[in-house]
């Protein structure tokens, strides 16, 4: 069979799931009624859904005349740039989607750089020229640049180019939306440029592990491209591991992909990519071989994590009313379960039963965390935390290259804001009253940016980021500028004491909601922590006043999110997380103790 696979790589949002949609609807694949009118048919998890955002890659294929293309859709997050990396060592070309109007962004740059090092070959499609802003010509320069930076070679750096709108369903050689018609000039070129795999279907099997995932009844599924040979259901296999031991196992099952399904198969050969069952303890990157000739392919590396945080049991004044599973052992088996599919995170068992979970990015974190509390369960977790390492006596941090489009007039606040966390500006210049800023600067000193960024920029900035290097570490951590309004009772939140607090900062809550002594319900406008009575209620009397209450005025409350949560702690901070909520609360929840153990840690 004439067999091509190809990633589809770009950065966040600039359409590579919607033109998978187009692909997969323009070949007459066929889709489950369900899927019929779904938008972002490959975002199949709830929260890429509501997100917009790949976090899993995945695979399907379409049929194109006598051509069967495995798709490979791959995420756009730096978090999850580790998925990509693996993902790509199943292509043999790729499609480099970049926006019309914004061009290559920061994980542009990251995904282009490691489809050059594999040495695929990259057609470029310039995505959404339908936007009345787009400008097909300024996206190509720049990604032109962008190969030449990255030391693409003269042949490559000439790369194909088709313009498209996703979303329409539309491609064409030309950047004029009128004359286009359908998708499949994306298909012509995939045929035109993307080589065929190589590998030989007469030599001993070898078959290197891509993706993970995992079925209740099947065990362990391992999904890959065969480099070379033939796999059959039924039949032994050598396993080799990442230490280089080689185990026998017998696959139990073989399937490809036919549009969006698994359709299983008797047997599969060299260049197609196929998932199979049969070896429980197989990991990323390892190679099942012919019994009889065992040779290993190379190795794939699992990206070292960046940052890590502590996962406890909820024990809060309100732990274990509103989660299904809560215990420790609950919520134990849980992450390491997590550890068979997901090769990025790192689970280490803490004495005080407690865990600490080291994962790519906060976001990475956060993902994983949104993903528990959907599934019923309830825990606290601590403030997240780089990881750093030794190297000969000094101590290296993660650094990370950060890209901010912001407008001229906030331009100001945003390199303030960078320059108070020791952020090394690289790079500055401006487009038509859009200043676009590079800098170098130490994950710890980006955490809790975000937010801060959004509001200084009225949310007209952008930012992006993604990692960089291990550098040495300055020893400097910007610390949060304002302190927290902490309740000072249990209790159900009142109007009355919520106007009266409201004056001291920006509060969490509204009126009717429970609260507890010790959490967190507002930010201070100033940098100490103060405890207030939200659950004040006012005290009647037999006096009543014509205007009483009329000229009351309580501001909307601001809502957490879980990644606004976890920005937003310090060290004496956690967030407790529930299906129903989510909180911010002190460690220690009396006032006088808390003081007690400030005034400690000072006089240390």
């Amino acid at each position: 069979m004439d067999i091509r696979n190809v990633a589809i790589i770009a950065h966040v949002d600039h359409g590579k799931t919607t033109l998978v949609d187009a692909l997969l609807r323009q070949s007459h694949t066929h889709l489950n009624k369900d899927l019929d009118e779904v938008k972002q048919i490959m975002d199949s998890n709830d929260l890429e859904r509501e997100r917009g955002i790949t976090i899993f890659s995945k695979n399907a294929s379409v049929m194109y005349k006598d051509t069967k293309i495995n798709i490979i859709d791959t995420p756009g997050h730096a978090d999850f740039g580790g998925e990509v990396e693996r993902v790509l060592s199943m292509a043999d070309g790729a499609l480099l989607l970049v926006d019309a109007k914004e061009g290559p962004m920061p994980q542009t740059r990251f995904v282009l750089k490691q489809a050059l090092k594999m040495g695929l070959k990259i057609i470029v499609i310039i995505n959404k020229i339908d936007r009345k802003d787009a400008r097909p010509d300024y996206a190509i320069d720049r990604t032109f640049d962008l190969f030449l930076e990255l030391g693409a070679d003269d042949e490559t750096a000439v790369f194909p180019v088709v313009y498209a709108s996703g979303r329409s369903g539309k491609a064409g050689l030309k950047s004029d939306l009128s004359v286009m018609t359908n998708i499949e000039p994306v298909f012509e070129a995939i045929i035109k440029y993307i080589p065929e795999p190589g590998g030989d279907p007469t030599k001993p099997l070898q078959f290197r592990i891509s993706t993970l995932g995992k079925d209740d009844y099947k065990g362990r599924i391992a999904t890959g491209k065969i480099a070379n040979g033939i796999i059959k259901t039924g039949e032994d296999v050598a396993h080799i591991n990442r230490e280089g031991n080689i185990n026998t196992a017998r696959i139990t099952s073989i399937a490809t992909f036919k549009g969006l399904e698994k359709v299983y198969v008797e047997e599969a050969q060299a260049g197609d990519i196929v998932s199979v069952s049969g070896i429980p303890e197989i990991n990323i990157g390892e190679t099942i071989a012919d019994v009889a000739s065992p040779v290993a392919l190379p190795l794939l590396d699992i990206e070292e994590p960046t940052v890590k945080m502590v996962f406890m049991v909820n024990n809060s004044p309100f732990g274990g009313k509103e989660g299904d599973f809560k215990t420790s052992s609950q919520i134990r088996n849980r992450l390491f379960k997590e550890l068979e599919t997901d090769v990025a995170l790192r689970v280490e068992e803490n004495p005080n039963t407690t865990w600490t979970v080291s994962g790519r990015g906060e976001l990475h974190l956060a993902i994983l965390i949104e993903r528990l509390r959907r599934e019923g369960f309830e825990l606290q977790v601590s403030r997240p935390q780089v990881i750093t390492k030794k190297v000969d006596g000094k101590t290296y941090t993660p650094y990370e290259k950060v890209f901010i489009e912001v407008p001229e007039e906030y331009s100001g606040t945003v390199i303030n804001k960078m320059g108070q966390r020791h952020a090394q500006l690289q790079n500055m210049t401006t487009i038509e009253g859009i200043i676009y800023l590079e800098y170098l600067v130490a994950t710890k000193d980006l955490i809790g940016f975000r937010s801060e960024f959004i509001t200084d920029t009225k949310g007209l900035g952008l930012i992006n980021s993604s990692f960089e290097e291990f550098l040495p570490d300055d020893g400097f951590q910007k610390q949060r500028d304002r302190g927290s309004l902490v309740a000072f009772e249990t209790g159900e939140s009142r109007l009355y004491g919520l106007v009266n607090v409201q004056d001291r900062g920006e509060l969490f809550y509204g009126p009717a909601e429970k609260v507890y002594k010790g959490q967190v319900v507002g930010q201070n406008s100033r940098g100490d922590d103060i405890w207030v009575n939200v659950c004040k209620e006012k005290q009647l009397s037999n006096m009543r006043s014509k205007g009483d209450g009329s000229a009351e005025h309580f501001n909307t409350p601001k809502t957490m999110s879980l990644e606004n949560a976890l920005e937003y702690i310090d060290d004496t901070e956690l967030v407790e997380v529930t299906p129903k909520n989510i909180r911010i609360r002190k460690i220690i929840l009396d006032e006088t103790e808390a003081r007690r153990n400030k005034y400690a840690q000072k006089n240390k």
